[in-house]
């Protein structure tokens, strides 16, 4: 493993060397329209990037992530959404080289999680006034998340949504593609096995979050992406109406419960098993089938912050 300087000696660098590269994913609800300007930005704070990628084929993001990673920036700057960040968290985890966020998505959970602006401007000025924090990666068996695992109803919404609604109405898109899937989709059963507990439950829709938050709307009030933890909670039950009004609910008024008093399943590793079996979506990609073994890292990936950020 990498030698990691503190993350102090880290932030220090970044403020006197500014050796930073950038990717964009120009692909991005956002990211095509403001490239130039984020470029111009980064400019005009003092930086001189080792590297300035556009990614048009999403196909080669993980080839410029790593042309941009040669250049051995202490800073890595990457703009896109959420699918795009996870990649990049990827790349970064374990190594002495933090990620800097642009959140250029429809619902920027990963930028939401961390405290960031969700304004280019905002979010530009955290390079230069904020500091490095080290956070949580989640793991769902080997693979590397960011945010969020996710079964049911979402999986199907993420390969349906229209790029188009995303582009005209923003994160309204999912619950609205939601309505669409929900009359025809079966509630599965569920069983999250914690420290020798086994809890067992009937749903359409179940998430598994490292992050703070889902389709742009927090998960619990009290919950973090840096406290060692996972988060297991399903949206209503087996009934399509309970699912339907509870996720309205919670999207029209932001009403989300502590994790004490909640349901929600807490725990740093969890074994998931579904019946029947199911597909995965994680951090946006569907790779995976339950079951499932999903656990965190604590402190796995070093990310640039607001240095209001409450760094554990």
């Amino acid at each position: 493993m990498t030698e990691l300087r503190t993350k102090d000696e880290h932030t220090e660098a970044i403020r006197k060397d500014r050796r930073v590269a950038v990717v964009v994913n120009t692909r991005s609800r956002r990211g095509r329209r403001h490239y130039f300007e984020v470029i111009e930005q980064i400019h005009n704070l003092g930086f001189e990037p080792l590297a300035e990628l556009s990614v048009y084929n999403p196909k080669r993001l993980r080839e410029l992530l790593d042309t941009a990673l040669a250049t051995e920036p202490d800073l890595l700057i990457v703009g896109g959404g959420d699918g795009t960040l996870s990649s990049a968290v990827r790349h970064v985890a374990h190594r002495d080289v933090a990620l800097g966020v642009l959140p250029l998505g429809t619902t920027n959970n990963f930028a939401r999680s961390l405290g960031l602006p969700l304004d280019l401007a905002g979010a530009i000025k955290v390079f230069e006034t904020g500091k490095v924090a080290d956070i949580d990666l989640g793991l769902a068996d080997d693979r590397p998340f960011a945010n969020l695992a996710s079964f049911g109803v979402s999986v199907e919404v993420a390969g349906r949504v229209k790029p188009w609604l995303k582009r005209i109405v923003g994160r309204p898109a999912y619950p609205l593609t939601a309505l669409t899937i929900l009359p025809g989709h079966t509630p599965f059963r569920a069983f999250i096995t914690v420290e020798g507990q086994r809890h067992e439950l009937l749903t359409h829709q179940l998430n598994i979050a490292n992050g703070r938050f889902h389709g742009g709307w927090q998960v619990a009030k009290d919950i973090s992406i840096d406290n060692g933890m996972l988060v297991a909670y399903q949206l209503g039950s087996g009934k399509k109406l309970r699912l339907l009004g509870e996720t309205l609910l919670r999207a029209t008024t932001g009403r989300w419960r502590s994790l004490a008093g909640g349901p929600f399943v807490t725990g740093r590793e969890m074994l998931l098993e579904t019946e029947p079996p199911m597909a995965a979506d994680v951090d946006g990609e569907v790779r995976l089938r339950t079951p499932i073994r999903l656990r965190v890292v604590p402190n796995g990936v070093r990310v640039m912050v607001p240095s209001s950020f409450e760094d554990n």
